[in-house]
């Protein structure tokens, strides 16, 4: 058997050539449907000398591609010109599009991969969104991860001002109101904008002459920053996307902070603070559960140590007699190496990827949509069959994912399947920036715990404790919202921001 360690390194080394994929049980359908999904990544960088920003901006996208996989832009300043690209599709085929990259070679470029709600995705929600002036140039452009609950009433009273809106997102009030006041300088038109917007909202952007980027005052979207060169400054979603440029991580943008460049000073970044007071640590805490990929860090915590010790506190919480421990890949395999190490029961990667599948499978019936399954992650059932298996996995949202998940294994000839979630249960959507199904459809909202085990047709079946997570955490300073339908931001109204 292979140490524990080994399976570690193994997986952490294939997300550097290869996208991380969450749950790979879940079709392309029901990653929409039957999983919270992440709106965006962005990504940021400045230098006082030109930079291969082409492969460098593609390169931190890539990186950041699980965060969203339908959409993809970039922005790049270029001897004060802004030069803007977006399309449909992952990042490297809507780079593959680009037919000169010189053009998009300067000193700054920001981008955006986005994760697209049913019913928009129109081309024109797709980011980074820029502003033009009277002569047809871009002079502001941003990329936005996050939701403003409070959109719908700024958007009217920019209307009534005269303001054309374009798209139906909510990433363009932020824009409009920075473009609004940009007569206050840079700085200023950013402070007054987040003295306006209400939410979660991390966002990075450039000017002609500058580069930005801002944190709202509860840090509920993660944004770090990092160092290529003394000169060299990167931002972005994640760590990981810090890696694949070469840059090293300085620090995480802090709740309420602007960094900032000046054209008078070259090089050097910049920092303010907005309402200081107010500012307080609330990262979503589903970015280490499910979200990020597990080989970042995000407010000093490693993702794939929380991710490892929730295995190994819900073998506490819930100990069982089992012959192997297997991990949903990706998300669910650090968990399953946590609970192997604590409890002993051997850990086995018996749900075997194929490296080779994409997405772009069009099939018109159910039936075979299910086969898709197959095709992704296909069981050795010699390793499973006459045994009592412990299946670990992230999450549990609807519930048509993981009983699928059970009549794979019972197929295999599984004795016995124990079913554990390292997330507390799921009862009340999201709406500061991740996409999550409605209460009526989240099945732990409508179900016992019991009911629920029922229902999936497995031996046992436990979801790791709220209390379980804050203290695996270290604190209570997260956002619990879709645990606890508590939330550190006002809800806002629930309707459409454009009707």
């Amino acid at each position: 058997m292979k140490s524990l360690d080994i399976h570690k390194s193994e997986y952490l080394k294939q997300f550097e050539t290869q996208t991380y994929g969450r749950n790979l049980f879940r079709t392309q359908e029901e990653e929409r449907l039957d999983a919270p999904n992440e709106e965006c990544g962005i990504f940021g960088m400045y230098s006082d000398n030109d930079l291969d920003t082409f492969s460098l901006s593609q390169f931190g996208l890539f990186a950041l591609q699980h965060r969203g996989q339908e959409a993809c832009g970039i922005s790049v300043l270029k001897d004060g010109k802004i030069t803007n690209m977006k399309d449909e599709g992952l990042v490297l085929d809507v780079y593959k599009e680009i037919q000169n990259p010189e053009t998009f070679m300067g000193n700054s470029a920001i981008g955006h991969t986005r994760y697209t709600t049913a019913g928009d995705k129109k081309k024109y929600n797709f980011q980074p969104f820029f502003a033009k002036n009277e002569y047809d140039q871009i002079i502001l452009s941003i990329a936005h991860n996050g939701n403003l609950t409070n959109a719908k009433e700024l958007k009217h009273e920019l209307e009534a001002e005269g303001v054309v809106f374009r798209a139906t997102s909510d990433s363009e009030v932020i824009l409009r109101l920075i473009q609004k006041n940009l007569d206050l300088g840079l700085r200023g038109a950013i402070k007054a904008t987040m003295e306006k917007i209400e939410g979660a909202y991390s966002v990075v952007g450039m000017t002609r002459n500058k580069f930005f980027a801002f944190r709202d005052l509860n840090g509920i979207r993660p944004l770090v920053l990092g160092a290529i060169n003394e000169n060299s400054y990167v931002v972005a979603s994640e760590s990981v996307a810090l890696d694949a440029v070469g840059a090293q991580y300085v620090r995480d943008i802090l709740p309420g902070e602007i960094i900032y460049t000046n054209e008078n000073e070259p090089g050097k970044l910049h920092s303010i603070m907005v309402n200081e007071a107010k500012a307080k640590q609330r990262i979503c805490s589903f970015e280490y559960i499910y979200f990020a990929r597990p080989d970042s860090t995000l407010e000093n915590i490693n993702v794939y140590e929380i991710r490892e010790k929730s295995g190994e506190k819900i073998w506490e919480q819930a100990p069982v007699d089992a012959d192997i421990v297997i991990g949903v890949p990706d998300s669910g395999v650090p968990a399953a190496i946590g609970f192997s190490k604590a409890s002993g029961i051997p850990f086995r990667p018996v749900l075997i990827k194929n490296r080779y599948i994409g997405r772009s499978f069009i099939v018109p019936t159910q039936e075979m949509r299910e086969r898709i399954v197959n095709l992704k992650l296909n069981p050795i059932i010699s390793e499973i069959k006459d045994k009592r298996v412990v299946i670990i996995d992230d999450s549990i949202v609807r519930g048509t994912t993981s009983k699928r998940l059970v009549k794979i294994l019972k197929e295999a000839g599984v004795k016995e399947i124990h079913f554990r979630s390292v997330s507390p249960p799921i009862i009340a959507p999201c709406y500061l920036g991740i996409d999550t199904p409605s209460k009526d459809d989240l099945i732990s909202a409508n179900m016992t715990t019991e009911e629920l085990r029922d229902y999936l047709g497995v031996d046992s079946l436990e979801f790791l404790s709220t209390d379980n997570l804050k203290e695996i955490l270290g604190s209570s300073n997260h956002c619990f919202g879709c645990f606890t339908e508590e939330y550190p931001v006002a809800k806002g109204e629930e309707i459409e921001l454009f009707n």
